[in-house]
């Protein structure tokens, strides 16, 4: 259930794993409904001894606990600004931020969170987690929701991780399904209801409530836009070389991140990127408006 900081895992692989699983329960005609959860601070808030006893109990020895122990021990931080550094402060909590050993030590610490997750699915990365349930009846599957969201609440509060409820949006998942005027609310341990959002950015892919993508390929056409602007206006600046450089760098990548998940969308919503890609190709190559996309793609190789 951790996609976070695995060989042969990411924010894309994650991404499929889930919405493989919502198309797969739409497809059955069934209601899906997930919550995002977000949580304050989650690196900074790690106990040490909890974790420990997390090492402890997967069977490091006791040479490789005591290792970890003086790792944590004694780390001190401090602020540098405008040339005045503060004095140092002991840090008795968190995980070494910036450390490779950080991550790594983050997920020991919450992978077992995926236990509580009863009938709902859970999918996490790193501190980023989805929990999500479906079913033919829209009533049963936010009465499970909201039951497995209160046991995940339970075993984040026994790590001593706090919920940011305003952060934690729901979200019901329906293409076919006649969508109810007002869900059932999902409240947290506190009693505050959760948000229901249409849209919602999940592991820097935009999802929405439809799966139709509209959302995130606006975005990347947005930003695409922006940049090409930027490269158009100060063309004269850049040789060929340069511009080819600067296309493969800082706007194929924009497109490049999570297609496999958007492609999905209509061709219509599709097109809009086909645009604003052949712009990028009239950058580098010169070539007049009226080019056929064909001539444009062999220009480029």
């Amino acid at each position: 259930m951790q996609s976070g900081f695995r060989a042969g895992h990411g924010c894309t692989s994650a991404t499929l794993k889930v919405l493989n699983d919502i198309v797969t329960a739409i497809d059955k005609k069934h209601y899906c409904a997930a919550v995002f959860i977000d949580l304050a601070k989650a690196f900074d808030s790690v106990n040490h001894h909890i974790l420990i006893g997390r090492l402890s109990s997967l069977g490091f020895s006791n040479d490789c606990v005591a290792w970890f122990t003086n790792y944590f021990s004694d780390r001190v931080q401090c602020v540098k600004s405008e040339g005045l550094l503060s004095g140092p402060l002991a840090v008795s909590m968190g995980v070494p931020q910036g450390s490779i050993l950080g991550p790594t030590l983050f997920s020991v610490y919450i992978n077992d969170v995926a236990l509580a997750a009863g009938e709902s699915l859970i999918h996490l990365y790193a501190d980023d987690t989805i929990l999500y349930t479906s079913g033919p009846s829209l009533d049963t599957v936010l009465t499970t929701l909201q039951t497995s969201f209160n046991a995940i609440q339970l075993s984040f509060r026994g790590l001593q991780l706090l919920l940011n409820t305003s952060k934690t949006k729901c979200m019901l998942f329906n293409r076919l399904l006649p969508a109810p005027a007002r869900p059932s609310s999902i409240t947290s341990l506190d009693g505050s209801n959760l948000e229901f959002v249409d849209n919602y950015k999940y592991l820097g892919v935009w999802l929405d409530c439809k799966l139709s993508f509209q959302t995130h390929i606006n975005h990347l056409q947005s930003k695409v836009k922006s940049r090409i602007g930027f490269l158009f206006r100060n063309k004269a600046s850049f040789t060929h070389a340069a511009k080819h450089t600067l296309v493969k760098l800082t706007i194929l990548p924009i497109l490049d991140f999570g297609d496999v998940i958007y492609k999905i969308a209509s061709n219509t919503l599709l097109n809009k990127l086909d645009a604003v890609y052949h712009s990028a190709i009239r950058f580098v190559t010169k070539a007049p408006y009226t080019t056929h996309h064909c001539d444009l793609y062999a220009l480029v190789g």
